[in-house]
């Protein structure tokens, strides 16, 4: 499992990094970060789990935008299988409700009332082309996220293992 957000969350906190400032303002605005710089956190991400012997990635968080499906396409192209898209169906308000129960332990700058609500605007207008992009292609595997978490879990679980059937066997 990488998550794009701790990828870029990690790089912001790196005293070190020439992105960090910038990666932060874009966090907090609730806008996507440029596409090159998210696929080489996720590459270097990737290439870590493969010196350990890893060969598949979840990828959480990514892409955001149909930009960022060409930016991963252009950079990573065929070195890299997409194999499916895990897409959690929950309403807003509850995505909400959690995200703001998140909030009061999680010292995310973004985990405001203001800032889930950009991230949602943002969400509808650039994220929903690329799941009906993937859904074309058939490559979209639905999880009812309104359910428990362990129930979530299982049901993540199982499509995770048809997916992996998919690869092996065809559709």
């Amino acid at each position: 499992h990488i998550s794009a957000g701790d990828c870029l969350r990690a790089e912001r906190s790196d005293p070190t990094s020439k992105d960090g400032e910038m990666i932060n303002t874009f966090i907090k605005e609730g806008k996507i970060v440029p596409v090159e710089i998210t696929v080489k956190l996720l590459q270097k991400a990737m290439e870590k789990g493969a010196a350990e012997g890893k060969s598949s990635f979840l990828i959480d968080g990514f892409p955001r935008n149909l930009d960022n499906v060409t930016g991963w396409e252009r950079v990573v192209g065929d070195s890299a299988d997409v194999l499916g898209v895990l897409f959690f169906e929950a309403s807003e308000s509850e995505m909400e409700r959690r995200l703001l129960g998140r909030g009061e332990t999680s010292g995310r700058v973004d985990d405001n009332i203001e800032s889930i609500r950009k991230r949602f605007r943002t969400y509808q207008q650039e994220t929903m082309p690329i799941v009906q992009k993937y859904k074309q292609q058939s490559m979209v595997y639905t999880v009812d996220g309104m359910q428990s978490v362990e129930e979530v879990w299982a049901q993540t679980k199982g499509k995770i293992r048809q997916i992996e059937l998919c690869q092996k066997y065809g559709p």
